[in-house]
C-alpha cells in the first residue's frame, strides 16, 4: 500500500512539473491600466509568474501604483513618455475634483461637455504615450526579439492591441466595461438587446419601465456619438500610421481572441454573451488574514455592536472639510465601531467610535466576523470583496463605473445608495441604520457569496486558464463569431430586408399591373359588348 501511495505521489509530481516546467511556459508582454486595474491585474500575472510563466509589463516613466523598482518576479520595461509627471498628476486630480465635486452641480449637458475637456487633454496624453512605444525602434527591437507569445491588455487605454497587431502574437483583453459597451459591442462584436441590458454608466437595472427603456436607448445613442468625440478618429489615424495600412482602434481591438470580463452571475444580470467572452469577476478575494494587533484590539472593543468598514478607493484621498465632517457627524452617531480609510484633515465631528487610517487592510477587515457593514466608493475590487466576505454595503458611488455597481447591489437586495453631491447627515445615518439593523441586506448578500463561491473553476485560475489556452493554441480563432466579417448591415440583416422589401415591391408592381391590364380589358370588352 505505500509502494502503490509513492508511485502515486511520484506520478503526480512527474504531472505539474510537465504542466508547468519550462516546455510549458510562455512569455507574456502586458499593457496595463494603473490604480484599481492594475491591483486586479496583478494578481494574474503574479500567478502566471508562479506557474513558470515569464511576464514582461509595458509602464510609462510616470505612474500612480505601477512600481517598477519593487522586488517582484515579474518584469518590467520602462519607456519615456513626453508628458511632464506634474501635468499627468494635475490632469488626473483635476479629473477626480471634477467627478466628485463639480459635475454634480451642473446639468448633463454641461457635465459632459466639461468631461469631454478634460477627457480630450489626457487621451492626447495616453496616445503619446503609445506613439513612445510603437516608434520606439529600440523598445520595438527589444519586443520583436523576445518572442512573446501573448499580450495581455486593458482597452481602457489603448495601444495594447495595436502592439499585438505589430508584433502578430494573440491578444488578450480584461476589463469591466466600456464607456457605454461601445468596444464590446462594436469590436467585440456582443449583443446588446437595449430593452433589457441596461447602458455602462447609465445606472439603470435589467427590469426597465418604458421610459427607462427610451432613457437606455438615448444613451447608447449618446456614448456612440460621445465617445467618437473623445479621440477615436485620432487613435484610427495613428494605428494607420503605425501599421502602414489603414485601419481603425475598433478594428484592432477586435481581433483580441478572449474578453475576461472582471464580473460574474453573482454580479451580472442575466444577458446574452460569446463564447470568447470569460467571468472572472473576483479573483482577487481571499480568505481574510489575521489584523495587525493595534487594529485587531479596536475592532475587538466594539463588542456586540461589530465594526463597520469605510473605504472611497484609492483615487478619493481627501474630501472637502464640510463633506468629511458631514460624514464624520452620521458615523458619530452609530453603536458600531468604524474604521475609516482617510488621508485629509481630522474632521471636527469625529466621534470616539471612529478611527482614520491613511491604508487599511480592505479585505481582511471585510472578512472579519465583527463586519456588520462597508461603506464604498462602489469601485469593482471594493464590490466583489464584499460579496466574497458577504458584507452588505452603503454605497456612495462617484463616476466611471461605480454608480453601474452600486445598482447592481441595489437590485440584489445587497446594499443602500446614497447621493455624494447631495447627502445629508441623517441620509448617511439612516442608510447605515437600514444596512445594519434590516436582516434582509445581509442575508442577500451572504447569498450572493454563496453564489460566487458555488463555482466549478476559482475565477483566478478560469483567467489563467484562458490566458494560457490561447498560449497553447496560438489563439481561440474557433470561439470568435463571423460577426467579425460582417458589415454593420449585413450584421443586422438590413442587405436582407432590403431585399426583401424589393422583392415585394416588385410583386405589388407585378400584381398592380396585372390588375389594371385585366382591368382595362375588361372595360374594352365591355365596350365592344355594348356596341354590339
Amino acid at each position: 500500500m505505500v509502494a502503490m501511495s509513492e508511485k502515486w505521489i511520484f506520478a503526480l509530481i512527474l504531472l505539474q512539473l510537465s504542466w508547468s516546467g519550462p516546455g510549458s511556459c510562455g512569455k507574456v508582454l502586458v499593457w496595463p491600466v494603473d490604480h484599481s486595474h492594475w491591483i486586479n491585474l496583478k494578481f494574474i500575472l503574479n500567478e502566471l509568474s508562479s506557474r513558470g510563466h515569464n511576464v514582461t509589463i509595458l509602464v510609462p516613466s510616470v505612474t500612480f501604483l505601477i512600481d517598477p523598482t519593487e522586488p517582484s518576479a515579474l518584469n518590467y520595461v520602462v519607456y519615456s513618455t513626453t508628458f511632464q509627471e506634474d501635468v499627468w498628476f494635475n490632469n488626473f486630480e483635476s479629473f477626480i475634483y471634477l467627478v466628485s465635486s463639480e459635475i454634480p452641480k451642473l446639468s448633463t449637458w454641461q457635465g459632459m461637455a466639461k468631461l469631454n475637456e478634460i477627457f480630450s487633454r489626457v487621451g492626447k496624453m495616453f496616445r503619446e504615450s503609445c506613439r513612445s512605444v510603437a516608434f520606439n525602434q529600440e523598445v520595438r527591437k527589444k519586443l520583436q526579439e523576445a518572442e512573446f507569445d501573448v499580450l495581455i491588455t486593458d482597452p481602457a487605454i489603448p495601444c495594447g492591441e495595436l502592439i499585438a497587431e505589430m508584433l502578430e502574437i494573440p491578444l488578450v483583453h480584461t476589463l469591466r466595461f466600456s464607456p457605454g459597451n461601445r468596444l464590446e459591442k462594436y469590436c467585440g462584436g456582443l449583443p446588446t438587446p437595449l430593452s433589457y441590458v441596461p447602458v455602462a454608466m447609465s445606472g439603470l437595472m435589467d427590469r426597465m419601465s418604458f421610459v427607462e427603456r427610451l432613457k437606455n436607448t438615448l444613451l447608447s445613442l449618446y456614448f456612440d456619438f460621445w465617445l467618437d468625440q473623445l479621440g477615436e478618429k485620432e487613435w484610427d489615424q495613428l494605428y494607420t500610421e503605425v501599421l502602414g495600412k489603414p485601419t481603425t482602434l475598433c478594428e484592432t481591438m477586435g481581433k483580441a481572441e478572449m474578453w475576461l470580463i472582471r464580473t460574474y452571475w453573482d454580479f451580472e444580470f442575466p444577458r446574452p454573451y460569446l463564447p470568447n467572452f470569460e467571468f472572472v469577476g473576483g479573483l482577487h478575494c481571499q480568505p481574510a488574514k489575521p489584523l495587525p494587533e493595534e487594529m485587531e484590539a479596536f475592532v475587538q472593543s466594539s463588542g456586540e455592536h461589530g465594526i463597520v468598514v469605510f473605504s472611497l478607493g484609492s483615487m478619493v484621498k481627501n474630501l472637502t472639510e464640510e463633506k468629511a465632517n458631514l460624514i464624520a457627524a452620521a458615523l458619530a452617531q452609530i453603536p458600531q465601531k468604524v474604521l475609516w480609510r482617510y488621508k485629509g484633515k481630522q474632521p471636527a465631528t469625529l466621534g470616539p467610535n471612529t478611527k482614520l487610517y491613511d491604508w487599511i487592510p480592505q479585505n481582511d477587515l471585510l472578512g472579519h466576523p465583527k463586519t456588520k457593514a462597508f461603506i464604498t466608493h462602489g469601485g469593482t475590487n471594493g464590490i466583489y470583496e464584499a460579496i466574497y466576505h458577504g458584507v452588505p454595503m452603503v454605497g456612495i458611488p462617484m463616476f466611471a463605473d461605480q454608480p453601474d455597481n452600486i445598482a447592481h447591489m441595489k437590485a440584489k437586495g445587497a446594499a443602500v445608495e446614497v447621493d455624494f453631491s447631495r447627502m445629508t447627515t441623517n441620509d448617511l445615518l439612516g442608510a447605515l441604520n437600514t444596512v445594519i439593523n434590516e436582516a434582509s441586506y445581509k442575508e442577500s448578500a451572504l447569498r450572493l457569496s454563496q453564489i460566487h463561491h458555488d463555482q466549478p473553476m476559482k475565477p483566478l485560475d478560469r483567467a489563467v486558464f484562458w490566458i494560457e489556452f490561447v498560449m497553447r493554441h496560438k489563439g481561440a480563432k474557433h470561439l470568435r463569431p463571423a460577426s467579425h466579417s460582417l458589415t454593420w448591415y449585413q450584421y443586422h440583416c438590413l442587405d436582407v430586408v432590403a431585399f426583401l422589401l424589393a422583392c415585394a415591391a416588385l410583386g405589388l408592381f407585378i400584381i398592380a399591373k396585372c390588375c389594371l391590364f385585366c382591368c382595362r380589358k375588361l372595360g374594352r370588352t365591355e365596350k365592344k359588348r355594348k356596341r354590339e
